[in-house]
Order: C-alpha cells, then structure tokens, then sequence
C-alpha cells in the first residue's frame, strides 16, 4: 500500500478482535518506524514499553478505570500495546549516550565535529530549560513525531491502531516505576485488527476542504 492511499484509508480503531494477534514480523517493523523517528536535534527523549501479552495488557489496563473506563477494552483486546513515554528532562547521562551513539554510528569525521554537535544540542536543551523554561513540552512534542510515524507506519503495514490519551497518568507511571528513571507516561497506542464492531471503521473519513487548510503564497 503506497503512503497516500494508507493516510486516506487508516481509521482510528474502536473496537478490537481479540482472537487476531498481528504476526512479529509486523510489529518488528513497527518497533523500527519508532527507533528511526525524528526528533530536534536527534533527542530521542523517548521510552516504549511494550505490551505483547495478556498480563502486559492488563497491566496497562489498571490506568483505564473510572473515567478512562471506556479505553479498557481497546487495551485488553488489541493484539499490542505500547506506551510512549517522555524524559522529563535531557540530564546529562542521556546527552551523553546521544553522542556517544552518533559518534559509534559514524557521524562524526573528526573531534570536532563530534564537539559541534554536543554544543548545539545543548544550545536547544538550554533555551528550552532557561530561556522558555518549557523543556518537558518540548520534549514531549518529539514523542509526539514518533507517534505519528507509528500510527502511518501502522496503516502501510495494513493493521489498525489507537492512540490513547484517556488513561491515568499516575496511575501508569506508579505501575511502572517511571517517575524514578526520569520518564513519564504521556500516550498509549494499541495496535491490532478491527472486530466486526468497530463502527468507526466503515465511517467515511472527514477532514476540512484544502482551501481551508493550506495557504499557498
């Protein structure tokens, strides 16, 4: 399936067929479209903790009680689950792994190439954390990239999807001891098949006219 037809045909999915699981070569190919997500300046302020079984799922699934109740079955029954999930802050230690990640994968040519770019991610990180004093959301804005490229990802690879932002916060970060590794939960997606009681998925796509969306100058 080419990318465009994938973007107008994906839907978000509703309801989920339990008894389908999607095979691991699939989702190794979603794990991937994540790990090679964009971020400013190659940030990576990202975690995905990974769901692919029913003890995972309900797992997941304790954050999707009271008024997020609604969202249990889309976890429960999906086939995967993943959670995003955002650094807090570019402490040292992560700035570090960075470069010394780039420098194994050869994107340096010499020291002080390798010098340039520290200074210029920590250039971005201290106006973030100084200057607007918005670090967290700026760093969740680069999950929030890797959402996208899943949820794309996922239609292209002919699966359904549905990101989640209904669920408990601290309830899901508590579960998995986040808060204490520098990270915090901020979206769920479940990935799956569709059962015969997704009503979402033989509903036609709406979005606003071009004309009302793009400006061409």
């Amino acid at each position: 399936m080419n990318i465009l037809s994938a973007a107008t045909k994906r839907h978000t999915a509703k309801a989920y067929d339990a008894q389908r699981r999607i095979p691991e070569e699939v989702m190794q190919q979603v794990y991937q479209l994540l790990q090679n997500s964009p971020s400013s300046v190659n940030s990576q302020p990202w975690h995905f903790i990974v769901a692919n079984t029913p003890e995972g799922r309900a797992r997941i699934a304790r954050a999707a009680q009271g008024g997020y109740s609604y969202n249990a079955a889309k976890i429960t029954d999906a086939s995967h689950v993943i959670v995003l999930c955002s650094r807090i802050d570019m402490d040292e230690a992560h700035l570090n792994a960075l470069l010394d990640q780039e420098e194994r994968d050869g994107r340096f040519r010499d020291a002080q190439a390798r010098a340039g770019q520290d200074a210029a991610r920590r250039g971005y990180v201290y106006q973030h954390r100084f200057g607007g004093k918005d670090v967290a959301q700026w760093l969740e804005k680069q999950v929030y990239l890797a959402l996208g490229t899943a949820l794309l990802g996922a239609a292209t690879l002919e699966i359904d999807a549905t990101p989640m932002e209904g669920f408990d916060q601290k309830i899901l970060d508590a579960e998995f001891g986040l808060n204490e590794k520098g990270l915090a939960s901020l979206v769920l997606v479940s990935f799956g098949y569709s059962s015969a009681s997704d009503f979402n998925a033989g509903l036609p796509k709406s979005r606003l006219a071009q004309e009302a969306t793009f400006s061409f100058i």
